[in-house]
């Protein structure tokens, strides 16, 4: 039966049939084998063969291609890192959700789709990073270094173990390993930028540069007050639909818990104000400290004999301490101060010598004492401290501190009911606010821009527009309102609306009034028009103000450095033809919705010999890093433009 079932399975007929069972599973394949993107990675760069640069990228011959992918897994750990960032430079501004638009995530991509262009050009270069390169980069960075400055190895791999995510040595080896294998060409690139004396000298005369010029701000125009049509208010409407949409908005349910509000406690009794002096008296006494001197006799043979002979000798009467500490300690810290330590407070030295110092009173001279350093003669000089203030003299304090506590743990005690109320029930804030007995509150609709009340708090707002409290109506946790501790609120999300357009019947007034505005601007467009064409037909500013109601004010030595008489004035003046000889030359600028003319008179070069050596070389360098800087951008978009680089979203 077998042996049948063998020859009917051979021959043509079972090829072809094997063969059409196997087209199926060419389309559940990873389409990473064929040149596409792996399912878990977000892109991938392929380079073609250094031997062969122009192969082609289509099926066989991309298997010829040497690629990298960008895994799901490292886009995420540099968004997270890119979310850091901005959320330090932005402080309490920072709004998570907008930070994860589409438009953050793909130039985040975009950044690491780079590094690895850069890699695999360094490999087609034959750029290698050896061992040691990489022991010295390593031996460099300061959260390796210990105490004296040096690479620690126990500090290295403590470090890299608590790290977020964690990794061994041999990992973070072969991280730095790539890095530096990504950064070795843009880096030589950026190294190798300069800038020559003629073009230093002439930016400095650019920089320096002053012109002579008149302004004149043609006089208001009349509003346009002419009918618009349906024709014309759709034509806006649709040419211009980011300028008529509504903001995402929120209206909020809210319960307030202000400790500053809750009923007084009561006044603390006398006995728990003496149970509290009794538990914290050593919190109103001062430190007790001795003023101490010591012999030191280090360990060796005869050093405990020795050191019994110096405290017989110190307990002599007449006896000189000091002279004694002088002639003999081995402390050579005090030895020249007569064996001198100062106040020692508890806490400060070894504890034998601590427990023997604390057990003395003043003019006791006890040892030796054993420690780690050897054998100690100790003198006691002086006793201070210890003393502890009455219930008397402390009482308002305790009474003060106690009526605080008090109030803390009634807010503390209220806001745990709240909390155990809203997770009974997260959706339904009313009923958590009728079970502690506090008002439920409203505010809103409001947007980013527009939140009053307790929405305009950073936190709160930031908290609104969340996605966890938007998406799934449920109360927040409490949410403190300023710095005291005892003032927070607990919001939920009561009516969303996402951000759309605004229909025109609700816009009409609104379109209206942008294309008035439109024909204002084009009436003042046209009227500097006009002026400018009499003023390059030979008139001047001058002669033109009386008949063309102009006030013209004449500004010689214009800087170019700074933004006077305004930013928007100053770019055009600058970016104005060079006046021929004898002829000014003319522009125009639009400064918040009034037409200004203007004639550039004289261009006075920056005079480089006021200059010093220091500031010429300074801006050489600041030069010569932008034209590095502008050599590794150019260098990496030229190459990924000769790789192949694939991208997929949908797994950002």
């Amino acid at each position: 039966m077998l042996q049948k079932l063998r020859d009917k399975t051979s021959g043509w007929i079972v090829t072809v049939i094997l063969g059409l069972l196997m087209i199926p599973f060419l389309f559940v394949i990873d389409s990473s084998y064929l040149g596409g993107v792996g399912a878990q990675n977000v892109a991938k760069v392929s380079a073609p063969p250094s031997w062969w640069s122009s192969a082609p990228s289509w099926w066989p011959a991309r298997l010829l291609w040497k690629h990298h992918e960008i895994t799901s897994q490292e886009f995420r750990e540099r968004f997270e890192q890119e979310r850091a960032r901005v959320r330090q430079q932005q402080g309490e501004d920072f709004d998570p959700r907008a930070f994860e638009s589409a438009e953050n995530k793909l130039a985040v991509l975009d950044q690491l789709i780079d590094e690895q262009v850069v890699r695999l050009a360094g490999e087609q270069s034959g750029v290698v990073i050896g061992d040691s390169a990489v022991r010295e980069y390593i031996a460099t960075i300061p959260a390796f270094l210990g105490p004296d400055g040096k690479f620690n190895g126990d500090q290295y791999r403590i470090a890299l173990a608590s790290g977020n995510p964690p990794r061994t040595p041999a990992m973070f080896e072969q991280l730095v390993r790539t890095s530096l294998q990504q950064s070795i060409i843009p880096s030589a690139l950026q190294n190798s930028g300069f800038v020559t004396e003629a073009e230093t000298e002439r930016l400095l005369k650019l920089l320096g540069e002053t012109r002579d010029v008149e302004i004149a701000m043609l006089p208001e125009q009349p509003a346009d007050t002419a009918p618009v049509t349906d024709a014309q208010i759709k034509q806006w409407y649709d040419a211009h639909t980011k300028d008529f949409r509504q903001a995402e908005s929120v209206k909020l349910e809210y319960v307030e818990i202000n400790g500053a509000t809750l009923p007084a406690p009561a006044a603390p009794d006398e006995a728990s104000l003496r149970k509290r002096y009794d538990e914290e008296k050593a919190r109103f006494a001062t430190p007790e400290q001795r003023l101490t001197s010591h012999i030191l006799i280090s360990t060796g043979d005869g050093a405990e004999a020795k050191a019994a002979k110096l405290a017989a000798d110190a307990k002599a009467a007449g006896a000189d301490f000091a002279a004694l500490a002088k002639a003999n300690s081995d402390d050579t810290g005090s030895k020249e101060q007569g064996g001198d330590l100062g106040w020692v407070d508890r806490g400060a030295m070894v504890k034998p010598f601590e427990d023997a110092v604390f057990a003395a009173k003043a003019g006791d001279i006890i040892g030796p004492v054993k420690t780690d350093f050897g054998y100690h003669v100790i003198q006691v000089r002086e006793v201070r401290g210890g003393e502890g203030r009455s219930f008397e003299d402390v009482r308002d304090q305790l009474m003060a501190e106690q009526t605080k506590a008090d109030g803390e743990r009634g807010y503390t005690e209220l806001a745990g009911r709240v909390v155990d109320a809203t997770n009974k029930s997260p959706s339904d804030l009313a009923a958590a606010a009728k079970a502690v007995n506090l008002p439920l509150q409203t505010v809103g609709p409001f947007t980013r821009q527009d939140a009053t009340g307790i929405a305009a708090n950073p936190a709160v707002l930031r908290a609104a527009f969340s996605d966890i409290l938007v998406q799934d109506g449920t109360s927040s946790d409490p949410i403190a309102l300023d710095e005291s501790g005892n003032h927070s609120v607990v919001i939920r999300v009561a009516e969303h609306t996402p951000e759309q357009a605004i229909p025109l019947e609700k816009a009409r007034e609104q379109v209206i009034a942008a294309v008035h505005a439109d024909r204002t601007r084009q009436a003042a467009e046209k009227a500097a028009d006009a002026l400018l064409a009499k003023l390059k037909g030979g008139q001047t500013l001058q002669a033109l103000a009386e008949s063309e109601k102009l006030q013209v004010s004449p500004m010689p030595g214009l800087p170019r450095t700074q933004p006077v008489p305004t930013a928007e004035i100053n770019r055009a003046v600058f970016g104005a033809a060079l006046p021929a000889e004898g002829k000014p030359s003319y522009g125009k600028v639009d400064v918040q919705g009034r037409a200004v003319v203007f004639a550039v008179t004289k261009v006075t070069p920056g005079d480089v010999k006021e200059v010093t050596a220091e500031q010429r070389q300074q801006l050489k360098q600041q030069l010569s890093q932008i034209d590095g800087m502008a050599a590794a951008d150019a260098f990496i978009k030229s190459t990924r433009k000769r790789f192949v680089v694939q991208t997929t979203e949908a797994n950002l």
